[in-house]
């Protein structure tokens, strides 16, 4: 069973947001890595820009297939994990931690009453 954390927020489409303050960090779940199998490229350059909730904000390519990454909730890409450019693998490895993809700063929080909870997202899986 994939590890699902309590703290996150979750999209159908198995992205996670962990809100800190008015900022918030950004990437697949377990679930989604497991599926993708190895992540070989992260590509978001979609840095400075404002993405709105359910919009695409980058990909994510493993050796099978190229996936969309889709925002969670509306808000400003502030940052790009850059240690994914030379260790895509990190996504693989650790999804919840060394493997985020994007910090971005929070345009509208009531979006966030959105996204499904720990107990929501299993329910889907």
């Amino acid at each position: 069973m994939a590890n699902i954390p309590e703290n996150l927020r979750y999209t159908r489409e198995h992205e996670w947001i962990r809100v800190e303050g008015d900022e918030a960090f950004v990437g697949i779940t377990d679930y989604a890595q497991s599926e993708l199998g190895e992540i070989v490229f992260v590509d978001i350059d979609t840095i400075g820009e404002t993405i709105s909730q359910g919009e695409v904000f980058g990909t994510v390519e493993a050796v099978k297939t190229v996936s969309d990454l889709n925002m969670p909730a509306t808000g400003e890409v502030l940052e790009v994990n850059e240690a994914l450019n030379d260790n895509p693998g990190l996504v693989n490895t650790d999804p919840y931690g060394k493997g985020w993809m994007i910090r971005i700063s929070i345009s509208n929080p009531a979006e966030l009453g959105n996204l499904l909870d720990a107990t929501a997202y299993k329910a889907i899986l």
